[in-house]
């Protein structure tokens, strides 16, 4: 939900993967949506008949994980008094979620590649191969490739997950659909019957959000839980933000001169703007109006009018 660059970069990459059922990993960080993203892809996955399941790879024990996801039979270890089918049976037509792929065992991650490139799952104890069509999806806030280097994770899993690739941004780096989703929430919340006030407002959209789109749902909720009327003012926010916005601010510079060649015009609006915004690209990029991408090109091109060092003699 947004209007910015990057969730419409996000929604558009979403549309573009209906057209198959091939692998996607997600990446980033902590509450940025990475579920809400995989159950997007889900929903418009071509011929979803089945359902949608989630498996937090860091939440089971390491001794169950194999038994969870590709089932077992009666009598294959100590308390098999049944027969279990497997997330992955279970999920067959559908999309399975693993969250926290990062934390995947890596002596289970062979099994992992060997289903997600055969498509179909050994259970426990059993001698048959079962085929399953299951979309994967993946997601962590781990930096994968690091892993890799690392050995904890396989190069050849991270690859075969790794088909698509949806990178979600922090909350901070798109500040303008704050107020989109908070009056979402407020809906949700509070049944369209709360106002917010502009100073409320300023004080949550200047806020950095380190928990990201979880953390700002979080907030709301608790001001809709604690309001004492039908209207939320600046005094109802949370103590982080309001000492957020209390916090001493560095002196403004002062504006750059306006009787100059354009190139150096602009390289000093822009050097501006980078201190005015305490070094953050981000919101640098937001005071400007330009898109953190355009930013950095323009970093970069300033470099080619700067004056080339001379020697006199």
């Amino acid at each position: 939900m947004g209007q910015s660059s990057e969730i419409q970069r996000v929604l558009d990459i979403v549309q573009k993967l209906k057209r198959n059922r091939w692998p996607v990993l997600v990446l980033g960080e902590t509450g940025t949506g990475k579920e809400l993203t995989a159950r997007a892809i889900h929903a418009l996955s071509p011929g979803t008949s089945g359902v949608f399941m989630t498996v937090d790879c860091a939440a089971l024990p390491p001794t169950l994980i194999e038994s969870e996801l590709f089932g077992y039979v009666r009598g294959s270890f100590t308390g098999a008094v049944g027969t279990s089918r497997g997330l992955f049976a279970e999920a067959d037509g559908g999309t399975l979620f693993l969250d926290e792929i990062a934390e995947l065992p890596l002596n289970m991650q062979p099994k992992l590649l060997r289903t997600l490139e055969e498509k179909e799952v050994r259970p426990l104890g059993s001698p048959r191969h079962t085929p399953v069509n299951v979309r994967i999806i993946a997601a962590t806030n781990r930096d994968l490739p690091n892993e890799v280097r690392e050995k904890r994770f396989r190069l050849d899993l991270y690859h075969r997950l790794k088909v698509i690739t949806v990178r979600l941004t922090p909350l901070s780096a798109h500040p303008d659909d704050i107020p989109v989703l908070v009056r979402h929430f407020l809906r949700l919340y509070a049944c369209q019957s709360m106002t917010m006030s502009p100073d409320a407002m300023r004080g949550l959209v200047c806020y950095d959000w380190p928990g990201n789109v979880r953390e700002l749902e979080n907030c709301i909720m608790g001001m809709v839980a604690m309001a004492s009327g039908s209207h939320l003012d600046a005094c109802d926010l949370p103590p982080e933000i309001l000492d957020h916005g209390s916090q001493p601010q560095a002196k403004a510079p002062t504006p750059p001169p306006s009787v100059l060649p354009l190139h150096q015009m602009e390289k000093l609006h822009i050097d501006y703007a980078l201190r005015t915004a305490q070094g953050n690209v981000s919101r640098a990029a937001h005071l400007l109006g330009i898109g953190k991408t355009t930013l950095y090109r323009k970093l970069k091109e300033s470099r080619r009018f700067a004056p080339h060092p001379t020697v006199e003699g």
